[in-house]
């Protein structure tokens, strides 16, 4: 796509330049009006998406978005409004509108723009602009590669979600009325695919997909394929399990929803709500001593990265477990005086989330698991963040003396996540590097399997 400059597309990405000066009049003209702390922020995305499915064009789409928003806090009352219209009168509307907001809500003694000396002041590059060059044909050509691939693998496979390649662009341009002004460009293409199985009376699906923010760094559309492909051939042919504990491996790919629990149960609004089973656990031991929990949000080319959050505050690296042992929370601003603490740089959620890996590949761990459960999708919402109580639908592959048997279903995994961190018993070295979380298969030593 070049700078989105592809004759497809509608005009390109504005320089950097006309943004900043749109967010000064922002901030200027809420000022004006009598506010005592503003914030504001502009973006456009820009982005291309197409499916094949069963060869032919399923879906084209073309997206170019944008918006113009801003918060405003009058003696601590705030209001924030939102448009797509960037032409003066439409700044002025939504200036105006978040102004008469804001004189109407209640004041929030906690509220109001983050602290001046944590805000970004250095706006690092983090390497995460790589237009693609590519127009809807040769998209096409790749996703139909993808999909071909995926079904030449196993004759069982006779129908299709389709093969899927997009790309995206974007510009974030922030400012506030404490003196930050940040912006960056980033970019994120992908590339899946999704087919069906059959046999005999017995369906199933599977998928695989790769990111990247460079997309000279994505796999063969060919080896996405195979891999969807060879995913839903090994899931046909299940079998039922009875009910019983055994210890869980669960895959590289899929393990990364525990941990997402885990940074539910430390966030701000859990926390000064007091809804999370990890109240009160700052210094206390949540994971065996070999593990180790951090944030790297400036990693270059990261899926995660970003130079500040979403307050315009500046991101860093930092442990969030160290030996095991909780060493700090993920807070915004507002959380973080509601509890008495400071922000954490996590308004909008943790960047590149590392889970450091052990020593053991996957054929490794299923051999020190010996018999038990490997989990390779969750299906379902069963966590209950206040308790730590946990139950959720799986799919997966049912191990014995280290050897995969057979596939399994309708089976539903059980515990509590107090207990599920504490028993973990190794991570691996098969580290998942295509999204925010990233971590290698976890083996947990003891469950319960509910089946038939």
């Amino acid at each position: 796509m070049g700078d989105i400059q592809n004759s497809e597309m509608n005009a390109p990405l504005p320089d950097t330049s006309t943004l900043e000066a749109m967010v000064h009049e922002i901030l200027s003209q809420a000022q004006a009006k009598g506010a005592d702390e503003v914030e504001a922020g502009v973006s456009l995305d820009a982005g291309l998406s197409v499916t094949v499915r069963l060869g032919e064009t399923e879906t084209l789409e073309y997206n170019r978005d944008r918006t113009l928003g801003l918060t405003v806090y009058f003696d601590q009352r705030k209001g924030s409004a939102s448009t797509a219209d960037f032409t003066p009168e439409g700044i002025a509307t939504t200036v105006a509108a978040a102004c008469d907001i804001a004189r109407y809500t209640s004041r929030d003694e906690y509220a109001g723009l983050a602290d001046p000396d944590r805000l970004a002041r250095v706006i690092p590059d983090l390497d995460l602009y790589y237009p693609w060059d590519i127009d809807a044909g040769r998209a096409l050509e790749l996703a139909t590669e993808c999909e071909d691939a995926a079904r030449a693998v196993d004759e069982r496979i006779d129908n299709s979600e389709g093969g899927t390649v997009s790309s995206y662009v974007g510009l974030r341009v922030k400012g506030n009325s404490n003196g930050f002004l940040g912006s960056y460009k980033s970019s994120y293409h992908s590339l899946s695919c999704a087919v069906v199985g059959r046999q005999g009376n017995e369906m199933q699906r599977d998928y695989w997909s790769d990111a990247a923010r460079d997309a000279r760094d994505l796999p063969s559309p060919a080896s996405i394929g195979r891999k969807a492909g060879e995913r839903t051939a090994q899931r046909l042919g299940t079998q039922r399990l009875s009910t019983r504990q055994a210890p869980i491996l669960i895959a590289a790919e899929t393990a990364g929803s525990l941990f997402r629990n885990f940074i539910q149960a430390i966030s701000g609004s859990a926390l000064y709500r007091k809804s999370t089973f990890l109240l009160d656990h700052l210094g206390k031991p949540v994971f065996p001593d070999f593990m180790r929990i951090h944030e790297e949000p400036l990693l270059k080319k990261g899926l995660g990265s970003a130079p500040y959050d979403s307050e315009g505050v500046a991101t860093a690296p930092r442990d969030i477990i160290t030996d095991g042992v909780l060493q700090g929370y993920v807070l915004n601003s507002y959380a973080a005086r509601k509890l008495g603490m400071e922000t954490t740089g996590n308004a909008g959620g943790v960047r590149n989330l590392t889970i450091d890996p052990g020593e053991q590949d996957l054929p490794a761990l299923l051999k020190t698991m010996g018999s038990g459960l490997l989990v390779s999708e969750f299906i379902g919402f069963g966590v209950n963040i206040v308790t730590g109580d946990y139950s959720r639908g799986v799919a997966g592959f049912w191990v014995e003396n280290g050897e995969i048997q057979y596939p399994v279903d309708e089976i539903t995994v059980a515990g509590n996540l107090r207990d599920m961190f504490m028993g973990i018993a190794e991570v691996g070295n098969d580290v998942d590097m295509r999204g925010n979380i990233r971590t290698g298969s976890v083996l947990i030593d003891n469950m319960t399997i509910a089946g038939a």
